[in-house]
């Protein structure tokens, strides 16, 4: 505009009293902001002067932040656009009516405000984020108090011009109007608003994470001691999900973990939640165990009923808003027509529409969550059910279902039944929206709407069958995935005794023989998924052709506004139409999984009635048995235990012994109460503590392992330490008794994981002590040692039951019991039972028989005492001297580290590799182009009936009725061929990649060395084999397809949109900006929220894993109550991530539904402010059909994107364990050895050092000597002294660090695993069994026959009772070998390696849960069929190697003697000559002698 026209105008208003004009007016506020804009540059500049000045004293200013700070950021930039909306707004009426010079003024006006605005939050935002100043610059609050007068007076003259004139534009009044709010607020904070008190600043540090205090530096809030903001927001802030935008911040900030996510509130944590649903199962129950489906579905409602209801709501509210639209359109349609049925009906029509999609977005926002909030409650508190069922179930119902099956209702079918809540309100809206519908086609297209119900009907019972046939695959993988996952933890429990015994890949194929069953069942049901997805995107076309063929015969006129409308209901139609099979197949699933988990909660628990509990002081009797019969199995008609009477007074000490499979750990077991009882009475006095036969070690501390729950009382921790020999242990460790224990134990020998768990009983300070056999675990030195210091020194006053195969320990007992067939067959002290029965004597005797080979040494008793005193006292100085130098060589690094994360953006090679892992990514365009050519297609044939049909009765068609519906259902049809080919080209893709990703993982989980599994808890890898691996599997594929779907689906509806009116890229471009934006600022937090879901699984399911191991250990300390704690603080750890990433989810969805809201209104307001005909009011009615879906696209792209970017992190966690590093080759083809070697089996050992990690110290140090071959050798040396770890070197489980071994000449380093695993045999130290059959136990390689198999377990001992029972070889074996004792177990072994016949055997402290006559028979069984082979004996009891050829004395990974035992025991001061002496002053009868001197020396301290 030229200049002097303006000056014109101004003259013009000054002439007619121009204060009170508005254009004048416009005029001032312009001149106002721009005197804003300048404020803002003059400050600006000035803090930067001032910055550099003061930027030594940034560190110490304190971050007061400016009170309504964010509030005040956030509506300037609210101002800014909204001016800017006004000043669009403007344009287009300018555009409609012609310009004026006002219309300019305004315009000018709207702009320097847009930008002033936009400046002033630009400036808030960059320096006042954390300035410590108090108040705002004295400048800009002047001006903000100057904008709240001006803005009035616009008001009034707006009202004085109106009065005289009865016209203003609406833009004046608006504009004003909240200009007077802006400045009002303002106002506010600039005078009354200073910096915030202490309580709000608390308040805004916890929600952000960090806070200072007074005179300290910034020192972070944990989240794990703070609670959720959503506990106590304001209406507004549930509204808008603004509670969990500081977490969003802190996340976008930083990398979050877990300490930075908030603590649930209390009605969402397990603790709220189990007390209900626990209250009215035993209600409804009766006490008794019987829980129905029905009672437990009650009790997850009552868990859930708020979230329900107020869902319910959001849900109804939902339904009624997303049918505005499709019953206004054709309303739309003909107002653009030209058809105004009252004034002022566009703006109405506008607003209906605005206001409907806000509670149609905010509705399903809040229905979402709530859905959410309810499953995570309702998983929450049915896993602490599972979990409290896990620690009291009776040991015949855990028999019925192994660990792998329990732990898969906790992970899986409690997260199904969690995850119905989407599903759960379908069934009644699938009614009101059908219902809706029809009334909707009805007022459209009148009788035609039942043509409608006719097709939605069918379509409906075309998915019926779909869904069952989903419904039976479903069944079918899950129970398949159930085998697989069993399988896969016993094997994982299992992994050393199978690289041992070179098995690996064998177990491997079986395991992948699983999973080729599973991906059967896998492949039909996504197949018969990808139909019911074509059905989906198919319905509302075929529906649609129905609908307007039946129009055509019954002649009912077709109106462009009427098919948009009836286009617009059937595209609503589709969800209910699609979900009802799903829904249906969902609620089968979740009964199936209810079935699961109540028949689960109804097995039979242990007898509490058991034991009668007396006082303690009330009587002197400790432990009495009065007619006890006891059975395991209550339904066998012979029972465990019968006939048994015991009485134990306080303080007596009470020895078991009996040959293997007698009843002495069955009869410990029912004084702890874990055998059921058929009849008789056991009574019990005082606090108990057991220690098993299997140690059971927790992951976690040594330290916390021994305190087991009780506090610190270090007096008492150091004498227990010491009196179990455990302080040269932790001495070693690099991290003393703060070190982290392995999964079981895994990074401690066998003697050590014995002696924690003796510690741990000592430490409970118990009155009654059960041991079963915990000696034979250790060395024949720490076994003295161990009995004296504990049995008869710490626990010298206390009742004391032991189970013990050995003799030397049993004359100093008050009692001792002989079991035969679970019989007690004598009763009483060591030398009347002696003379007055046959068991004892032969047990007596086969010890005697193997301490004949002692007789020939003189050595007086006297001279024996004092050399095992100085033979102590010299090994207890070279150990120190060896710990402290290994200690030095160890670095500050736990063996067991934190699960590993990737952090930050998931990288794009992740996606790369996801989809080309299949044909090469050779599908990928073939799904894409399908999908585009289905979107094409769906618009041109919208468009077609849009364009085809007249926009009023009274217009003329352009085509025909025949051609309308031909061309119609050609292009519909085309339409239904391209979704086909994509649902079927996606599913082929996703099933190939979770194929290739499986085999990849477990092949390098199988071939990963033995230190990962060390180092890995089980638990890590089978959330990988199975959460991981199910979203692989079946949730991938459909959201990576419909994410590109979706994004297709946007572009067609914008250039729909724009094909109308292109000026809604005018908003559409800023709005996706932001979206883009927020979804990056967003993104950073959820993604981490995801990772941490996946760590914080694994834990809560090992933790129910070890419980289930130890559940009897547990149960026998009374920890019940602690172990129920932390399950729920591991619980409630799981539910945190994933409650704050469904908050997040809905803050993002919210906004990204309010900024598409935006472009909506956007284009509508345009739409009727355009000039009449300017556009088809077809087209436009198309547009606005696509655009009821913008925002539910909008969002749903970014929904996509973020679940997209969360599940991909499941393909990361895969991959991470593809790319693990491997053992050496198995086999190397180019270095095999003959088909017979070893044929001399010597092993030549040459400087031998090995450490189990580079940051570990050296367990070996430098070994150097020779096993002959055809010769026995013997390994004998305190525990730790690293004897297991020369056999695992010897098979390569640990490659050594420097020197080698030769077998038969032949470098074992340079040959293959399997060459070399294969030639060797082993009985390990823990014998393990494998659930089966005894035959699979024997010969899992199947390579023998039934004849070889039955002559191997007559050579162990174990023809007999293997043909007592019903199935023979083909009788069954339960997890770990549960329906075995140990001794059995480790004559199991026993038969593999006479089966194998190898040239080198290996035993392992073979025979040390067997009775010494057992162990003779053993032996001599070895030596008749290993006679020429070279035999390799770790034992603790010098029996067994006293006959060997040589001897190998280790301490501390020194060869400290290597001779035959002649040679060493003729030298008396060598120490195994000493040990030797020490062991027949043990085993002699004058060990009582001995014993009684013990105790006196005890009492005189």
């Amino acid at each position: 505009m030229p200049v002097f026209q303006f000056h014109t105008l101004l003259l013009q208003t000054m002439e007619r009293d121009f204060l009170l004009n508005p254009i004048f007016s416009r005029v001032f506020t312009s001149f106002l902001h721009l005197v804003l804009l300048l404020i803002i540059f003059i400050s600006w500049v000035c803090k930067k002067i001032r910055s550099n000045d003061d930027e030594s004293l940034k560190q110490s200013v304190r971050h007061n932040r400016l009170l309504h700070y964010k509030p005040t950021l956030i509506s300037c930039l609210v101002f800014s656009l909204f001016n800017l909306v006004l000043c669009l707004l403007n344009h287009f009426y300018w555009y409609r009516s012609g310009s004026s010079d006002e219309k300019i003024l305004t315009s000018l006006d709207l702009g320097t405000k847009t930008l002033a605005w936009l400046a002033l939050y630009a400036y808030l935002q960059s320096q006042f984020k954390k300035s410590g100043e108090p108040k705002y610059p004295l400048s800009l609050r002047l001006w903000w108090v100057l904008f709240f007068p001006v803005s009035c007076y616009c008001l009034v003259i707006d009202l004085i011009y109106y009065q005289k004139h009865q016209t203003l534009s609406t833009l004046f009044w608006v504009s004003d109007i909240t200009s007077i709010v802006m400045g009002l607020f303002l106002c506010y904070v600039g005078f009354w608003g200073q910096k915030e008190d202490r309580d709000s600043l608390l308040q805004e540090t916890l929600l952000n994470g960090s806070a200072t205090n007074g005179r300290e530096s910034n020192k972070a809030i944990k989240g794990d001691e703070t609670v959720t903001p959503y506990a106590n927001a304001s209406i507004f802030s549930i509204i808008t999900f603004s509670w969990v935008g500081p977490l969003v911040s802190l996340g976008f900030k930083k990398t979050l973990d877990l300490e930075d996510v908030p603590q649930l509130a209390i009605f969402d944590s397990v603790k709220g939640a189990f007390p209900i649903l626990n209250n009215i199962l035993e209600s409804d129950s009766g006490g008794s165990n019987g829980v129905t489906t029905l009672m437990l579905a009650k009790g997850l409602i009552f868990t859930t009923w708020r979230e329900i209801s107020l869902s319910a709501v959001y849900v109804l509210v939902y339904t009624l808003a997303s049918y505005v639209g499709p019953y206004l359109i054709d309303d739309f349609v003909q107002y653009l027509n030209g058809q105004q049925d009252f004034e002022n009906e566009g703006y109405v029509l506008v607003s209906v529409f605005i206001i409907a999609k806000m509670f149609e977005c905010l509705s399903m926002r809040h229905w979402f969550f709530k859905v959410q909030q309810a499953g995570f409650r309702a998983r929450a508190a049915l896993v602490a059910k599972i979990y409290n069922k896990g620690l009291t179930l009776s040991c015949q119902s855990k028999q019925g279902h192994t660990s792998g099956e329990i732990i898969n209702f906790m992970s899986v079918d409690a997260e199904r039944i969690g995850e119905f809540g989407w599903y759960m309100h379908d069934p009644w809206m699938v009614i009101i929206q059908v219902g809706l519908a029809l009334a909707i086609l009805y007022r459209n297209l009148g009788l035609a709407s039942l043509a409608t119900l006719v097709a939605t009907i069918l379509v409906m019972l075309a998915n019926v069958p779909l869904g069952n046939l989903q419904k039976k695959f479903q069944d079918k993988l899950m129970k398949s995935k159930d085998k697989r996952m069993k399988s896969t933890s016993e094997v994982l429990r299992n992994m050393r005794i199978l690289k041992l015994q070179a098995w690996e890949m064998k177990f491997l194929s079986k395991i992948l023989e699983l999973r080729n069953a599973e991906a059967g069942w896998l492949k039909k049901y996504v197949y018969t998924r990808a139909l019911t997805s074509f059905l989906f995107w198919v319905a509302p076309t075929f529906v649609s052709v129905v609908t307007f063929g039946a129009c055509m015969i019954m002649g009912i006129p077709l109106e462009s506004g009427k098919i948009l409308s009836a286009l617009a209901t059937f595209r609503i139609l589709q969800e209910p139409i699609y979900s009802l099979p799903e829904t249906i197949s969902m609620i089968v699933q979740t009964k199936v999984s209810l079935d699961r988990i109540a028949s689960f909660l109804s097995l039979e628990e242990l007898q509490t009635d058991v034991i009668e509990r007396l006082p303690m002081g009330s009587s002197d009797i400790a432990v009495e048995i009065v007619d006890g019969n006891f059975s395991w199995d209550l339904s066998s008609p012979c029972p465990t235990l019968k006939d048994i009477n015991l009485r134990v007074s306080h303080g007596m000490k009470i020895a078991i012994c009996g040959t293997v499979g007698s009843g002495k750990s069955s009869l410990l077991s029912c004084i702890l109460g874990e055998v059921p009882k058929i009849s008789g009475t056991i009574r019990l006095s005082g606090r108990k503590s057991y220690v098993a036969q299997s140690p059971w070690i927790q992951s976690g501390k040594i330290e916390d392992n021994i305190l087991f729950g009780k506090d610190m009382n270090r007096q008492h921790y150091e004498r227990v330490l010491e009196s179990c020999s455990l302080k040269k242990d932790l001495d070693i460790l690099s991290f003393g008794d703060q070190t982290i224990i392995g999964e079981r134990g895994i990074n401690l020998s066998g003697g050590q994981k014995q002696r924690v768990q003796i510690a741990r009983a000592l430490y409970q300070d118990a009155d009654i002590y059960l041991f079963d056999d915990p000696f034979s675990a250790v060395d024949a030195h720490t076994g003295t040692h161990l009995f004296n210091e504990c049995i008869l020194g710490l626990l010298n006053s206390k009742t004391v039951i032991y189970v013990t195969h050995q003799v030397e320990f049993l004359p100093v007992a008050d009692l001792i019991l002989v079991m035969k067939d679970g019989r007690i067959t004598q009763a009483g002290k060591y030398n009347d039972i002696l003379k007055s029965g046959r068991d004892f004597m032969e047990l007596v005797g086969a010890h005697k028989e193997a301490l004949s080979a002692l007789n020939s040494i003189e050595v007086g008793e006297d001279s024996r005492t004092r050399n095992g005193k100085n033979s102590l006292q010299k090994n207890e100085s070279l150990n120190d001297q060896n710990d402290k130098t290994d200690a030095a060589k160890g670095t500050n690094r736990q063996l067991i580290q934190e699960e590993e994360r990737e952090k930050g953006q998931v990288g794009l090679s992740v996606y790369w590799k996801y989809i080309t892992t299949a044909y090469g990514g050779l599908l990928v365009p073939f799904i894409l182009s399908a999908q585009i050519l289905f979107q094409l297609l769906q618009i041109g044939s919208n468009y077609w009936m849009a364009w085809a049909t007249p926009v009023s009765e009274d217009a003329v068609p352009p085509v025909g009725g025949p051609t309308l519906i031909i061309v119609y259902v050609a292009l519909s049809i085309g339409s239904s061929f391209c979704i086909f080919a994509r649902a079927s080209l996606l599913v082929m893709a996703g099933y190939k990649t979770a194929k290739i990703l499986f085999n990849k993982m477990h092949m390098c989980i199988f071939r990963a060395p033995m230190s990962f599994f060390d180092s890995t808890p089980s638990g890590r890898i089978l959330n990988r084999a199975s959460t991981d691996q199910i979203a692989v599997d079946l949730n991938l594929p459909p959201l990576v397809g419909g994410f590109a779907s979706t994004l297709i689906q946007l572009l067609g509806i914008i250039v729909v949109m724009s094909q109308v009116a292109w000026q809604v890229f005018i908003v559409f471009i800023p709005v996706i900006a932001i979206c883009v934006w927020l979804e990056n600022y967003y993104i950073k937090s959820a993604r981490e929220l995801a990772r941490l879901v996946g760590v914080c699984k694994a834990p809560v399911i090992q933790h129910f894993s070890e419980t289930l191991s130890g559940s009897s250990t547990i149960r026998s300390f009374d920890q019940e109550s602690r172990f129920r704690d932390t399950s729920m603080k591991l619980i409630d750890a799981y539910s945190r991530p994933k409650f704050h990433t469904a908050g997040a989810m809905e803050w993002l969805c919210i906004r990204l539904d309010m900024l598409s809201l935006v472009t909506f209104a956007f284009s509508l307001i345009f739409l009727i402010l355009i000039p009449e005909g300017t556009i088809d009011p077809s087209a436009a009615g198309l547009a606005v059909t696509y655009g009821l879906n913008l925002n539910m696209l909008q969002a749903w792209v970014v929904w996509s994107l973020c679940r997209m970017e969360n599940m991909i992190i499941s393909v990361e966690r895969i991959l991470q364990y593809t790319s693990i590093p491997s053992e050496p080759p198995l086999v190397v083809e180019s270095i095999r050895p003959e088909s017979q070697w070893p044929s001399n089996g010597e092993i030549s050992i040459q400087n031998l050092e090995v450490r189990y990690a580079p940051h570990m110290p050296l367990v070996l140090q430098g070994i150097t000597c020779t096993f002959f071959g055809g010769k026995w050798t013997g390994i004998v040396g305190r525990t730790g002294s690293g004897k297991s770890t020369l056999i695992q070197t010897l098979f390569r489980i640990v490659e050594p660090a420097d020197g080698q071994i030769l077998i038969d000449t032949t470098n074992i380093s340079s040959i293959g695993l399997h060459d070399l695993r294969s030639r060797l045999s082993i009985i390990p130290q823990d014998p393990t069994m494998f659930e089966g059959t005894v035959r699979s136990n024997l010969d899992p390689l199947e390579e023998y026959t039934d004849e070889q198999i039955w002559e191997a377990l007559d050579k162990c001992q174990l023809g007999d009772e293997v043909r007592k029972k019903e199935g023979k070889l083909d009788s069954s074996v339960f997890e770990n070998g549960e329906n075995w004792s140990v001794g059995q177990r480790q004559l199991v072994c026993l038969g593999r390696v006479l089966l194998k016949k190898s040239k080198i055997l290996v035993l392992d402290e073979a025979t040390a849960s067997v009775d010494t006559a057992t162990d003779n028979l053993i032996q001599q069984t070895l030596k008749q069929h290993f006679y020429d082979s070279t035999v390799i004996t770790i034992a603790h009891r010098i029996t067994s190697v006293l006959d060997s050829d040589m001897i190998l004395l280790l301490d501390h990974g020194l060869v400290k003697e290597f001779d035959s035992p002649k040679t060493l025991l003729e030298d008396k001061s060598s120490s195994f000559a000493k040990l030797v002496a020490e062991y027949s002053m043990r085993s002699s009868s004058g060990y009582e002698n001995l014993a009684e001197i013990r105790i006196q020396d005890i009492s005189n301290l």
